[in-house]
């Protein structure tokens, strides 16, 4: 639904900073209201915010309405109304996504890289990771301290995130004619992606659980900004020249992270 930028371009203080889908900021603190949709009663977190549009977002927690600081109720219930459709379909969508998994560092558990499946495998060993087929193969000198073998898990995901990130960063800046930008990892689970003022570049380490097809969207999406600070038409048709199928990549990145791990 309406994702637009709260702020415009020219707005943008040094600190300031264009998340990919712009989640709300403090979201969980939003207070809770009700609405009857189509006959169903529907909870939904609401906030105002400085921004020109109402603006819905539906992930794991359920509905967020954000609306601009003066829209009057009358026009924020009408929106709901007009879109009940669409947030009912999000909302059943994501319920029969399911929740996600937490991975506790056992042999058996199953864990996304890449887009793909891999089983964990925990082993007595020298403290080393290794993709083997569809397993990922962990071992350290004491292999039942679950802890120990996420830690380990972890930082050897977050090291294949920066190889499977960092070249595609290059990639898509010189294709604006740019050099690559100042980038890092985050530890981020819905917004996927941070450009800020300074043109650095943060991208969330658990896109290494998705399709690289859909984390180049992201890198795409991030550069974009390097060139348009905002979330403007001229954003929007650079976004298109860089990466065709943004669309489609959007809804799938939405579909997928809703059953990422936890580790």
């Amino acid at each position: 639904m309406d994702r637009d930028a709260a702020a415009q371009p020219g707005q943008l203080t040094p600190t300031e900073q264009l998340t990919l889908f712009d989640d709300p900021p403090h979201e969980a603190d939003a207070p809770v209201r009700r609405a009857l949709l189509r006959g169903r009663p529907v909870e939904y977190r609401f906030q105002r915010r400085r921004r020109r549009t109402i603006g819905l977002r539906v992930n794991g927690d359920g509905l967020t309405v954000a609306a601009p600081l003066r829209a009057p109720w009358r026009e924020i219930e009408g929106f709901l109304r007009a879109k009940a459709g669409w947030i009912l379909e999000k909302l059943d969508e994501r319920a029969a996504l399911g929740s996600p998994v937490t991975i506790f560092g056992e042999t058996g558990e199953v864990l996304p890289l890449r887009g793909r499946p891999a089983t964990l495998v925990v082993a007595k060993g020298d403290r080393a990771v290794l993709q083997a087929g569809d397993e990922l193969r962990v071992s350290l000198p004491a292999p039942h301290n679950r802890g120990a073998v996420r830690a380990l898990t972890l930082r050897w995901l977050k090291a294949r995130a920066l190889e499977l990130l960092a070249p595609r960063v290059a990639h898509y800046a010189a294709r604006v004619s740019l050099a690559p930008p100042p980038f890092s990892l985050s530890n981020a689970r819905t917004q996927w992606g941070v450009c800020t003022a300074h043109g650095r570049i943060r991208l969330a380490w658990r896109l290494v659980h998705l399709d690289p097809a859909l984390a180049d969207y992201v890198v795409a999406h991030e550069v974009a900004h390097l060139v348009e600070l905002n979330h403007s038409k001229r954003f929007w048709a650079l976004v298109e020249w860089l990466y065709p199928y943004w669309r489609e990549a959007r809804e799938r990145i939405e579909r997928d992270a809703a059953t990422l791990p936890r580790i």
